[in-house]
């Protein structure tokens, strides 16, 4: 790539990306479709390939593709180092099961699936085995990027998608040898595939034992000189380090960046190293979904659109029925099951190169593969709207499987607390109310979290609270207080008007993200909105004054006139 050509696509990508994906937002088109969107617009075969009539034209759209995907490349390894912070040794051996148990069947059973596809419609049987399974593949990049924008990534549907796209990167290297292998007709398949597992166990010891005796104290050295610049520095390091060996040894260069991010998840560090990359990941991955977009060939796929589709069709419905087959089979819950089935149930970045293995050795046919690469785009195209699907899914799913024990009893008597969500927030609330002895029902929607707060004898029932036949089974009548906790607004303000419904004087305490969802509640009659940012930034007010010496009577009149100060802004904001 040439420097010109290299500042000229950079400035195209960042104000695509700054003018247009804002609109996109605005028609709730996601942050994914509206890169691919961009994409498409901006590359060789959108408004690119107009430029031969119009020559200015190739100023303002990206020219290098290539350039662009290997920039991408580098969005997905710091998307998965830092995902590696988020999971310790321990965290990660506990997903063993479902790495090696679901892992397995969603590939081996979607991979044999796909190749009898491709069987039947004329491939051979070698290269349709590879196809299969480079099809049978999802995308680490589109998948952790919805759920890292959810902050889903440790849920137990977070966790169970990285398990199956774990063991999948773990498939790279027998199917990029078995594409290598059909390409050069090699004798020495044996030893080939000897000498790869030897190279890849090689480079996974290898960042184990570095990370242990040699990257934790270098890391703890750079902290010590105060220096944010070097531990910046020594992160690049461990990112180029560990994703460079994985795929010299064949593996995917992003389980090397994922090994790195786990092995510093245990330091004192990890934070600090999160906040100073989250922003280059977020502009990286941009850069990956631009180039998928970029992939996509209009002029090739409108003449056979139906055929395109119905591949999609199949594509999708094979995956999401053996994917959730394979979680039953590991006895995951019906409603996770289903959401993580339509999650995972596009193709993976993956295809891509297993693809161009084949269609540059001739193996497959130059229509063949384009319609294939065809099909993964618009498959990944698909993921935000089908994960959407998943929810409303899980959610309806667990709804109908609410069963006695996770059903609200509706409690005798007065008094009691409502919680509406026991998330973080609400647990805290809970545990202040157990310490004070005042009884509390609580109403959440996960399923999951339901049955470990029941197994420690905590009464958290299944529920959508704000449904006014849940609220029902709670004796809202009787219900001193309800403390609405949850994280999504317009569930937030359902269970305010249900409350309402039933107890027009009730008191309802809310916690809000900020101050515009504060006054949207406090239209509605909720007696006492709390702020997070507000709260967070009074008791970090409070801190200082103490620390620079006033006393705490001072200290106590000065936070309480603050608050009284934005409470009253907020009533202000709730009046007009």
């Amino acid at each position: 790539m040439e420097p010109g050509s290299f500042i000229k696509d950079a400035l195209v990508y960042l104000v695509a990306a700054g003018v247009l994906l804002p609109l996109m937002q605005r028609a709730r088109i996601g942050a994914v479709v509206g890169f691919i969107l961009i994409g498409l617009m901006v590359g060789p075969h959108g408004f690119g390939a107009l430029s031969a009539t119009w020559p200015w034209i190739s100023y303002v759209t990206i020219t290098d593709a290539h350039g662009v995907a290997l920039i991408g490349e580098v969005g997905i390894i710091f998307l998965l180092f830092l995902l590696g912070l988020e999971f310790s040794p321990a965290r990660l051996w506990s997903l063993r099961r479902e790495v090696f148990g679901v892992g397995l069947l969603q590939m081996s059973f979607c991979g044999i699936a796909m190749a009898g596809v491709g069987l039947m419609t004329g491939l051979p049987g070698a290269t349709s085995l590879v196809v299969g399974f480079a099809l049978a593949m999802s995308s680490t990049a589109v998948v952790m990027q919805l759920l890292t924008a959810e902050r889903r990534v440790l849920s137990p549907l977070g966790r169970g998608a990285l398990a199956v796209l774990l063991f999948q990167d773990l498939m790279v290297v027998p199917i990029l040898l078995a594409a290598q292998i059909l390409g050069t007709q090699d004798s020495g398949i044996l030893m080939l595939l000897l000498m790869a597992a030897l190279k890849a166990v090689a480079a996974v010891g290898l960042i184990l034992v570095l990370g242990r005796y040699v990257l934790a104290p270098l890391v703890a050295a750079a902290a010590g000189t105060g220096s944010r610049d070097l531990i910046m520095a020594i992160s690049f390091v461990v990112v180029a380090g560990t994703a460079g060996l994985t795929h010299g040894a064949g593996l995917s260069a992003a389980l090397g960046a994922f090994l790195g991010g786990m092995l510093l998840s245990g330091t004192a560090y990890r934070h600090q190293i999160s906040v100073d990359l989250e922003p280059f990941k977020g502009l990286l991955i941009g850069v990956f979904f631009v180039s998928v977009g970029m992939g996509v060939d209009l002029s090739a796929v409108l003449p056979r659109l139906p055929l395109v589709l119905a591949a999609v069709v199949v594509l999708l419905a094979v995956k999401v029925t053996l994917t959730y087959v394979a979680a039953r089979i590991f006895a995951v819950d019906r409603p996770l099951a289903g959401e993580l089935s339509l999650l995972l149930s596009q193709t993976g970045e993956f295809a891509f190169v297993a693809l161009g293995l084949l269609a540059a050795s001739g193996i497959l046919e130059p229509e063949r593969a384009s319609l294939l690469v065809s099909v993964v785009t618009l498959s990944l195209i698909c993921t935000p709207f089908l994960a959407r699907l998943g929810r409303h899914l899980r959610g309806a799913l667990e709804r109908r499987g609410q069963d006695d024990t996770l059903a609200p009893v509706r409690p005798e008597g007065t008094g009691h607390v409502v919680i509406g969500g026991f998330g973080r927030v609400g647990r805290i609330v809970a545990e202040t109310l157990e310490e004070q002895g005042v009884a509390f029902v609580a109403l959440d929607a996960d399923a999951y979290r339901v049955r470990i707060e029941q197994a420690a004898g905590r009464l958290v029932y299944l529920g959508d609270a704000g449904r006014s036949e849940i609220l029902e089974r709670v004796n809202p009548e009787g219900a001193s207080a309800f403390v609405v906790t949850l994280d999504d607004r317009d569930a937030a303000e359902r269970m305010v008007r249900a409350i309402l419904h039933h107890k027009p004087d009730a008191m309802i305490l809310a916690r809000v993200k900020d101050a515009v969802h504060a006054r949207a509640l406090a239209s509605l009659g909720v007696s006492h909105v709390i702020p997070e940012t507000v709260e967070a930034s009074l008791h970090l007010s409070g801190r200082l004054l103490a620390s620079l010496g006033l006393s705490e009577a001072d200290v106590t009149e000065a936070v309480e006139a603050a608050r009284e100060k934005e409470r009253q802004r907020i009533d202000l904001g709730a009046d007009r």
